[in-house]
This record gives C-alpha cells, structure tokens and sequence, in this order.
C-alpha cells in the first residue's frame, strides 16, 4: 500500500506478533507466583513478604536498567536490544524451571529474567515507530501492551491449576521451556526495520538519547504524565501482585483469586484493543487518559468494597479494562509531545515511574493490612485516594501540537 513518497508493509504485523510473544512470556514469568502466594510460601518455607519478592525484583531491577535498556534500544535497534532481553528471559526462564525446588535458585534466575524486561518492554513505542504510520502507532502500542497483559492473565489463571496437577517445580519447568520458544520465534522472524520508512522523514527524525531525556524531563506535559503513571502503574504492579492476599481474608480460593486477577486482566486486554483504536479515530489521547483513569478509580472501589464474588468480578473487569487501557495511550502521547527524543526513552521514563511506585505500594499494602485478619481494605483505600489525584492531574493534559495523525 502505497502513501505518499513513504510504504507501508503487510510484515510489520508479523514483526509485531513475534514481538508480542516474547513480551508475554516475559511478563508471564514476572508475575507467575501472584495467584499461589500461599501456596508458594508454605512449598519454600517462607513467608508471604518472600513470595512477594519473586514479583517485586523485576521493579527493582528495572529501576537499575531501564535507561541503559532504553540507550541500546535507541542506539542499536529493536533487534539487538530486544534480543538481548529474549535471550536472558529465555536462558533464567528455563534454568528456573530447572532449579525450582530452591528458593534462593529461582530468585536468582528471576533476577535475570528482570535484566531482560527493560529490554523488552521499552521497545513497544520503537517496534511501533519502526514498522507502522503515525495513525496506527496507538493501535501498535496498544497491541503491544495487549501482549503484557495476555502473559499476566495466562499466569494468572494457569498458574493455580498447573501447581494444583504438577507442584511449583513443575509449573516452573512448564513456563521455562515456552520460555526458550519465545526466544526462537524472535530472532526468526523479527526484523529491525522495513526496506523504506512508514512514515515522512520529519516525523521519523529522533534527536540523541541524552538530549531527548533533559528535554522531555522540562516539560511541564511529560512532568505530569510521569506522576499520572507513578500513580497508575503503580496501583496496578501492587494490585497484580497482592490478588491473592486482597481475597483471601473475604474466604476466597487460589482458583478464585487466579479468576479475579485473569478477568482483571482480560478487561485490560479488551481496553488496550479498543480505547487507543478510538483514540486514533477521533485523534486525541487526553480525554481517553482522564476516562481511562476514572474508570479505573471506580473499578478499584468496587474490589475494595464487594462483599459478594460476582460484583468482586464486575469490579475486576472495570478496573482491568480502563486502567490497562491507559498504559499504550500514555505510552503514545508521552512519544508524541516528547518529539523529537527517542520512543525508548520517553517509554522507558514512563515505566520506570510505574516500578518505583510499584516497590512502594507494594511493601506499603504488606505493612498496613490488618495484622489480625490480613484485611487490604485501609491500603486499598490509600490507593483509590492516590487514583482520585492522579485523575486531576488528567485534567491539566493538554494535547501534542507537534505530531500529525494522519498525513
């Protein structure tokens, strides 16, 4: 299909499907003890806090790697970098499959699959930026984080049957060969760029990584969407990680906590596909960012406060489907009004915000639950209160006036 002076090419969704798979599995592995903390506690002998750890090293490590992730995703291409991060997903996945009865073994493989994930999730605005037009980056980016959401609501609701049928070390083993799949899939089909540019020169052009970093870091726009995605990003990693605890003092089983967390993430997947297409549609992205985040709020009212399991279902799918569907849009817009700095910069500011805060939360929902019945609701209720500001500040957005949608 011929644009202008510029083509476009049919392989760029072969190039992103590829893509999308090794991001799953990534995020699939990061999340895969979330729904069997319990179980995974009383199987290594240690506590919660630990379990919760196996999620939270991913945070930490990205906090260390994230902008030299990004530095070799801008400076040497999707190929090179996302390969990087495949390959480490695919060699400590397996290995911790292998080494799954020790504790102390599979954080450590964990920890390696962390060095991977800044490698990889960085990329999704480059991947989107290489291969497709300025009017279906959104959709791209949006697909793109689809594809983190798939590998978490796979975790989510297999996890708890697979240990169930075949123990943690099995499960484990299961996740590390798909693990090495990813990597083969990858090298095999993903190609760093298409033979002619998708799009006019003007809106290819990107200035050097360190320049496009002071710059985005003084604009007053970029200064809000980091504090919006340290709030949401955040919310989200705390949630995701804590599903079982934040149910389990309500009576609820594994089974039924993998349920909540999968429909939660099954909203996100079903949102990250439909709010960024209609954000492309009608060409805006803040009116769709401040929805999303309201929507989000509400749906995470619900799950504080449900005392029956079907409304705790509604209020997972809300919260899943309108929070989710804020990360590819703010991954583009913070791409847009950043221009010209590179997408792995400015997506990689924006995560790194969301592991900071993830670390927080985290341990502060593990400290101010009840002692007694190991309740959520208090910490829950300092999160809906951190949304309800990060909904303001959705309010003072205002849009890219340097990108054209469509050419």
């Amino acid at each position: 299909m011929e644009q202008n002076d510029y083509k476009i090419y049919g392989y760029r969704w072969v190039v992103l499907i590829a893509f999308m798979f090794v991001v799953a599995i990534n995020q699939l592995l990061w999340i895969t003890f979330a729904p069997v903390t319990g179980s995974a506690a009383d199987y290594y002998g240690v506590s919660d806090l630990s379990i919760g750890v196996l999620s939270m090293s991913f945070m930490i490590v990205f906090i260390l790697v994230s902008i030299p992730a990004s530095w070799m995703i801008d400076t040497f291409g999707i190929r090179v970098a996302v390969g990087i991060g495949a390959i480490l997903t695919g060699f400590f996945g397996l290995l911790r499959g292998l080494v799954g009865a020790d504790y102390t073994l599979v954080l450590i493989a964990q920890i390696g699959i962390a060095i991977g994930q800044p490698f990889i999730l960085n990329a999704i605005t480059s991947v989107a930026a290489r291969w497709f037009p300025t009017q279906e980056r959104a959709t791209a980016s949006g697909l793109g984080s689809l594809a983190m959401y798939l590998g978490i609501i796979i975790a989510l609701m297999l996890t708890p049957y697979l240990t169930i049928h075949s123990q943690i070390n099995g499960m484990l083993l299961i996740y590390g060969i798909v693990s090495i799949a990813a990597v083969i899939v990858f090298f095999v089909f993903v190609k760093e760029r298409p033979p002619t540019p998708p799009c006019p020169a003007e809106l290819e052009e990107r200035s050097l990584v360190f320049d496009g970093l002071k710059e985005s870091l003084r604009m007053k726009d970029f200064i809000l969407l980091l504090m919006i995605f340290f709030v949401g990003l955040g919310v989200f990693n705390a949630v995701t990680t804590w599903i079982e605890d934040i149910v389990r003092p309500r009576g609820y089983s594994i089974i039924e906590a993998g349920t909540t967390g999968g429909l939660m993430i099954l909203g996100g997947i079903i949102g990250a596909v439909v709010v960024p297409m209609l954000s492309d549609h009608f060409r805006k992205r803040t009116p769709f960012l401040l929805v999303s985040v309201m929507g989000a709020t509400l749906g995470l009212i619900g799950i504080t406060f449900a005392t029956s399991y079907w409304l705790l279902l509604v209020s997972a799918f809300v919260f899943g489907f309108f929070l989710l569907s804020a990360g590819p849009l703010g991954f583009q817009y913070g791409a847009e009004i950043t221009h010209p700095a590179p997408e792995g910069t400015s997506n990689g500011l924006l995560l790194l915000m969301g592991q900071i805060s993830g670390i927080l939360f985290i341990f502060g929902m593990d400290s101010f639950k009840s002692k007694v019945t190991g309740s959520m609701t208090s910490p829950l209720l300092a999160l809906i209160g951190l949304m309800i500001i990060g909904m303001i500040l959705c309010t003072r957005l205002k849009e890219a006036k340097n990108v054209s949608y469509l050419k």
